[in-house]
């Protein structure tokens, strides 16, 4: 053999022993495995883990935010490979026993703030290759208390009661009758991407109210909106290409992603595949029908819409224009937006109180960034602010109340007034 050829080999072997000595242990256990830790972060990205399981300036997957729920905040787990607080020590069928059945490798019971319900669709050889990529990071000392649930909430065993009441374990089988296009989409939008999670109203126990699948939910006092193909309050009259371009770029119609949509859009769809966010589009295309019709709209002569009005062209018509159409990739168009037209109006309300930022992506970096207004305005004013863009322009909904305002303000702010 050729001397020099053997002298690269050489060279060659002595580079990737160097690699491997100086690389983590959790990526050396999966140094052969680099297409399926990739495949692995794709699917971990759809699934938006990374948002859930990472705290406000803290070490990605690490864990430690605080979901709020009904019933209290819940502490998300460190999903990284350390294994005194991570899920180092756990084998790949734990994890899929997580995702699939809700339980922990000691059998412990699981809350569905892990979207198990929905994590039960994704098939085992997706659920290996998300436990490759998490298997991959640098493990991550980060101990969390996860106990934080208050009495009675806090006995784990009552999930069996829950899981035996609204969980139905199974992976995703496709419609044979549909495009594989549109099963694709469904295995994505109910399994991994578990939008029903908060685009669901929820029961008094806090499970989905499955005959209202997709006709909006609330999310730390934000309006998840209606996304069934609902004319009125939904999807209906956007095309596949808006849906698309609304999650790939957080902008869309005169609509701008912000409140937790912006974190979705910037963690998780914006860096899927095209394809993908299309078999999603046409998915939630085909899902609900005509809802209910449009409420009359509070007439103009009304003191709450003058009022409203008066405090519109003074705080808003600057950047929303007096015709409420916005302007086109900075500010936000109210006429027509679902935002001012959804039944629940939280929002509206809050995103005025506290102010809000709205996605950046690759193709939009610009995040425009709305102002609080809520220590200037009263509740009464907010009121007939919110209520005035929900009658507006062909806007019709229901009129907003002081005491809802208020409601509001105490979640968000922590303030009654």
């Amino acid at each position: 053999m050729n001397k020099t050829r053997v002298g690269h080999r050489l060279r060659l072997r002595h580079l990737l022993a160097a690699i491997l000595l100086t690389a983590p242990s959790a990526a050396l256990a999966d140094s052969d495995n680099y297409v399926e830790i990739g495949r692995g972060k794709a699917l971990a990205t759809a699934g938006d883990c990374v948002a859930c399981h990472t705290a406000p300036n803290g070490t990605p997957f690490a864990g430690g935010l605080a979901l709020q729920t009904p019933f209290g905040a819940i502490m998300t787990p460190n999903i990284t490979p350390d294994n005194a607080t991570g899920i180092g020590s756990w084998s790949a069928d734990d994890f899929a026993r997580a995702l699939h059945e809700g339980r922990r490798p000691n059998g412990t019971r699981l809350y569905p703030a892990l979207p198990y319900p929905y994590y039960t669709r994704v098939t085992r050889a997706d659920a290996d290759a998300i436990f490759a990529y998490l298997r991959s990071l640098e493990p991550v000392s980060n101990s969390v208390n996860r106990s934080t649930l208050p009495f009675p909430f806090n006995i784990r065993a009552s999930m069996a009661v829950w899981n035996a009441l609204f969980f139905t374990p199974g992976e995703f089988k496709p419609d044979p009758a549909k495009s594989d296009e549109y099963n694709r989409g469904a295995y994505l939008v109910e399994g991994l991407g578990h939008c029903g999670a908060c685009h669901t109203p929820l029961n008094a126990l806090g499970a989905n109210k499955n005959d209202r699948h997709f006709e909006g939910g609330v999310v730390d006092h934000w309006t998840a909106p209606n996304i069934t193909n609902d004319s009125q309050a939904g999807l209906g009259k956007w095309s596949v290409d808006e849906v698309v371009q609304y999650l790939k770029t957080g902008q869309a119609r005169g609509v701008l992603a912000s409140g937790p949509m912006k974190d979705v859009v910037e963690n998780s769809t914006s860096r899927m595949a095209d394809a993908d966010l299309k078999a999603m589009a046409v998915y939630l295309k085909e899902r609900g029908a005509a809802g209910s019709p449009a409420p009359t709209p509070v007439a103009a002569s009304d003191s709450r819409m003058k009022v409203g009005e008066a405090i519109f062209v003074d705080t808003c018509a600057a950047c929303h224009v007096r015709s409420g159409e916005g302007i086109p990739r900075v500010f936000p168009k109210l006429a027509g937006a679902t935002i001012a037209t959804q039944d629940d109006p939280a929002s509206l309300i809050h995103v005025v109180i506290t102010g809000g930022q709205a996605a950046a992506t690759a193709t939009h970096p610009t995040a425009p960034t709305m102002p609080s207004f809520g220590f200037r305005l009263s509740d009464e004013q907010i009121a007939a602010v919110v209520t005035y863009v929900r009658n507006s322009w062909g806007n019709a909904a229901a009129p907003v109340t002081a005491d809802a305002v208020k409601a509001i303000r105490a979640k968000v702010t922590g303030a009654a007034d």
